[in-house]
């Protein structure tokens, strides 16, 4: 199973041109990827740097035809056009997908810029079995906020595991029960680095036999620091770093081969991650 997680600044790469095609075409180059998450993806917002107001959710679908589709939206807010102005994540799976949850993350008031941030989790059927497939866009500006996103993360973390060590229970309709998953791979923009308290956090054990998260990276490369994901090619918003991480459970472990961090592309500010977990 191949999954590229990558902040794509609204289709915008280092040379100012909005090309959600291109995007598309460098991550087939990267990989033939199985699972594909985005960050930072707009709707009907033309003031945002060389975009037009498409709708990029749905431009990115017609892109990947053959892949499902969903999207997770973390601001929604009114347009003077009549319309919604849409802010956030998708998940493109071309493996089957179970169920899928949409969770609002901790937005606590701070003294600070912030915008509402969203954690999409979708149940993808990896050749090995069911996996939890979770991606989410961190706050920018406010260490706070991003500690409370972080316990967000967690708790929703631990309430799957605990579901998915229930029994299923017949039923039909919308109490159907789908497969469930202690599993999961959890990838994002964090905006922090591993410096940052937040980071470690994540990665702190549970209790109950909840599987804990590990950075994937740091699995395959111990003592080697993290290639840099952000402001290689312009440093508008501060000095070249990493911000960009793939964890998972700590059961799939052994089932990662290879995590490639893709320092060449420009054609976002930020450079994308490719995990590979055996069969």
């Amino acid at each position: 199973m191949k999954l590229i997680t990558w902040n794509i600044q609204f289709g915008v790469g280092i040379d100012g041109r909005n090309d959600l095609a291109r995007i598309i075409a460098d991550a087939r180059r990267i990989a033939d990827f199985d699972v594909l998450c985005l960050q930072e993806v707009a709707d009907n917002f033309p003031e945002l740097k060389a975009n037009r107001g498409e709708d990029q959710f749905a431009e990115i679908a017609r892109l990947l035809p053959g892949y499902t589709a969903i999207d997770g939206i973390g601001v929604d807010v009114p347009a003077s056009d009549g319309r919604r102005k849409r802010f956030g994540n998708m998940v493109l799976s071309r493996l089957p997908v179970g169920q899928v949850l949409r969770h609002i993350l901790p937005w606590e008031a701070d003294a600070t810029r912030s915008m509402p941030r969203m954690l999409i989790e979708a149940v993808v059927m990896a050749p090995f079995g069911p996996v939890r497939v979770m991606t989410t866009h961190l706050e920018y500006y406010s260490p706070k906020l991003r500690a409370a996103s972080v316990e967000g993360i967690r708790d929703i973390h631990r309430q799957a595991s605990a579901r998915a060590a229930q029994p299923p229970l017949p039923a039909d309709s919308m109490f159907r029960p789908y497969p469930a998953t202690r599993s999961a791979i959890l990838t994002a923009d964090f905006n922090m680095q591993t410096s940052d308290p937040s980071y470690g956090r994540l990665s702190v054990p549970f209790s109950d036999g909840i599987p804990s998260f590990v950075d994937a990276w740091t699995l395959r490369n111990p003592g080697a620091a993290h290639p840099l994901s952000f402001c290689i090619y312009e440093q508008v918003a501060g000095q070249p770093h990493c911000c960009d991480f793939i964890f998972v459970t700590d059961d799939l472990a052994p089932r990662v081969t290879d995590v490639v961090y893709d320092t060449q592309t420009q054609v976002s500010d930020h450079q994308p991650v490719l995990i590979t977990l055996r069969d």
